[in-house]
């Protein structure tokens, strides 16, 4: 799904604004095509407020998005699969691009945060895309090598 780089501009648009306006704290970021990885925190609002806001904005944009490629077999598929899948989930009117839960494990300690940034910036190079985690242009690796990225993150300490 973010494969395509419409798609992944609206969610790096969305996570910016939700820095700049909700008080999301990015420590570390990775797109997969398939899913995403963050490292998070708040400054001043709760994160399920946060984290419903941003999937709904990004769930609607796709949508829209996705809307201009229908034509195409492959995103007219996928287009009624989330349909679908809205349908048959009371919480949704009549779409579903997220999955309703998320998998939010606390950092409990400096090991821990530390297998977690690495699990995170090694997802590409695990899935064969790259060799080296800095040259994946849609994370935070390059960050934690001396680089700037797509995003301004806080370094976890």
């Amino acid at each position: 799904m973010f494969k395509e780089k419409e798609y992944r501009d609206i969610i790096i648009d969305s996570l910016k604004y939700c820095q700049k306006h909700k008080g999301l704290i990015i420590y570390a970021w990775c797109f997969m095509y398939d899913h995403i990885h963050l490292i998070i925190g708040t400054r001043n609002q709760p994160m399920h407020n946060i984290l419903r806001d941003f999937k709904s904005y990004t769930s609607r944009h796709i949508r829209k998005e996705m809307y201009k490629h229908i034509q195409t077999t492959k995103i007219a598929s996928m287009y009624h699969e989330m349909k679908n899948a809205g349908m048959m989930n009371n919480n949704n009117n009549d779409w579903q691009f997220w999955q309703q839960h998320n998998h939010p494990q606390e950092l409990f300690s400096k090991k821990v945060a530390d297998q977690k940034l690495n699990y995170i910036h090694y997802n590409p190079v695990k899935a064969g895309l790259i060799d080296d985690p800095k040259n994946w242009e849609y994370s935070s690796a390059i960050d934690y090598d001396g680089g700037k990225g797509l995003i301004d993150i806080e370094f976890l300490k």
